[in-house]
């Protein structure tokens, strides 16, 4: 399950639980219509309470990236899980992001806060 929180150029996911398909294709939507609208956007993923995903979300996910290669300012990722800090690094592989991996929230907010600043 997934609650997804949204302002001006800033997507927040918080995952609990499994992330599966449907979970994805709700981020994804809601981020086609941001990135359309407002043009590339910053990120927030708060995946400390996720026990794990589904396959074809890996998949799904690494054609997103792909696809959306320039949509993204910052990728903030919020874990301790090695495996998903490791998966967070693979992104960028794929997409042209600042992508970080943080144990705390106050301080993925406080880089995405300063890439906003920057922006103005």
């Amino acid at each position: 399950m997934i609650s997804i929180e949204h302002g001006p150029n800033l997507v927040e996911v918080s995952v609990f639980g499994e992330f599966t398909l449907a979970d994805f294709k709700e981020f994804e939507e809601l981020v086609n219509y941001k990135v359309k609208f407002e043009g590339p956007v910053n990120l927030l993923f708060d995946l400390r309470e996720m026990v794990g995903f589904t396959l074809d979300v890996a998949w799904e996910e690494l054609k997103f990236s792909r696809e959306h290669a320039n949509d993204f300012g910052r990728i903030a990722v919020l874990t301790e899980d090695q495996w998903l800090t490791w998966s967070a690094w693979l992104t960028q592989i794929f997409v042209d992001a600042d992508v970080l991996v943080f144990p705390e929230e106050e301080e993925a907010r406080a880089w995405l806060n300063e890439a906003e600043a920057q922006a103005q």
